[in-house]
């Protein structure tokens, strides 16, 4: 079903994708990402194909859509993801953790802020290393946000993008965060979604 998805029309305007750099990789590829690399530049950063995370954002909304908004939970441990994955996770009603992962939040119910998710969303599965691995522990779920360098065999569904600049997952998380409540019903045109992508950004 994944394959036969398509997307024809973008989320937002190429400019959008193209001006916020969520096409813009790592120097470094693995293996695991090479299907989703549009080339190389001469200055050797690996460039993502934002054809691909345009559908894979919304195949992805489509896959959030079908949970429970309190069995949801998205994690950020870098810097810059943690204003757009708060601002996501509270458009959407979803749990969320900003900052470093508390070791058995996810597998030790005697800690005060332990959960019972039945999907895990990671901003980066290098980062969120400590999420990711308590989620496959447990039977989770993932999706992720996975950059040109990211190893991603704990990861069920991934969505290519830069995962380190502040305007990408800015713009990322806001099409995620729209798209997942499009197919709620929660709104039924992209008006009903007045919120800027810089409510999304983090601050310098």
């Amino acid at each position: 079903m994944e394959d036969s998805y398509k997307v024809k029309e973008f989320l937002i305007s190429e400019d959008v994708f193209l001006t916020s750099g969520v096409h813009i990789g790592t120097q470094q590829k693995s293996a695991d990402m090479k299907e989703f690399i549009f080339r190389v530049r001469n200055d050797g950063l690996y460039v993502l194909n934002i054809q691909l995370t345009n559908e894979r954002i919304k195949y992805g909304a489509q896959f959030l859509s079908r949970y429970e908004s309190s069995k949801v939970l998205a994690v950020s441990a870098r810097q810059y993801g943690q204003k757009p994955v708060t601002s996501f996770a509270r458009a959407l009603g979803f749990n969320v953790f900003a900052g470093r992962f508390i070791p058995g939040t996810l597998t030790n119910p005697d800690l005060p802020k332990y959960v019972e998710p039945e999907l895990l969303v990671v901003t980066d599965p290098a980062a969120d290393a400590q999420a990711l691995k308590e989620a496959v522990s447990i039977g989770l779920p993932v999706i992720g946000l996975c950059d040109a360098n990211n190893e991603t065999k704990n990861v069920d569904f991934i969505i290519p993008a830069n995962n380190k600049g502040r305007r990408s997952l800015a713009v990322v998380y806001w099409l995620l965060a729209r798209e997942t409540l499009k197919e709620r019903g929660d709104i039924s045109s992209y008006d009903e979604f007045p919120t800027p992508i810089e409510d999304f950004e983090a601050k310098l």
